[in-house]
């Protein structure tokens, strides 16, 4: 039981050190003439400390509260031990999948409304404040005609990346 005991604390401690080194088994069997290729991630320390942890740790439990023999204990921790890795890769895979929405851009706030916090005189400009990408951003407005500050207005266009035409919100 104690070595079992062991190879579950080991697991741990190279779970802890994965977060300062990983990527390094990836490395290493890529530069193996391409072992890493085709295992996509299954070399990578979290995946192996998950596995080592599983293994040690369920083998503790078979041995101690189940009365099972090494043997047993060892193959129900591989067992375990291949569970814990494999939805440990599944879970990093999930994690580092690219599908997020394309970033932000200024023309994306043409249709958007927002609020005129420095009123805006006729033929100059003023500041509204407008969301893009979820954070607040002031940017400089011209209008029509005057708009009052504390109105709610639309963007129309975007002349620039620092400017915006607006319009009143008529309701």
């Amino acid at each position: 039981m104690g070595w079992f005991l062991g190879l579950g604390s080991a697991g741990l401690v190279l779970l802890a050190l994965s977060l300062l080194f990983d990527g390094i088994l990836e490395g290493i069997a890529d530069s193996i003439g391409g072992l890493g290729g085709g295992l996509d991630g299954l070399l990578s320390l979290p995946v192996i400390a998950g596995f080592v942890s599983a293994l040690g740790f369920t083998g503790a439990i078979a041995t101690g509260a189940a009365g099972a023999g090494v043997l047993a204990a060892t193959l129900t921790g591989i067992a375990v031990g291949a569970l814990v890795a494999w939805l440990t890769w599944r879970f990093s895979r999930a994690l580092l999948r690219d599908g997020g929405a394309p970033a932000p851009r200024g023309e994306d706030l043409t249709g958007t409304s927002g609020a005129v916090v420095t009123a805006i005189p006729a033929g100059g400009y003023g500041e509204v404040l407008l969301y893009l990408g979820g954070q607040p951003v002031k940017y400089a407005a011209k209008a029509a005609g005057p708009v009052a500050r504390g109105t709610e207005v639309w963007v129309e266009s975007v002349p620039s990346p620092t400017s915006v035409t607006v319009r009143p919100v008529e309701r």
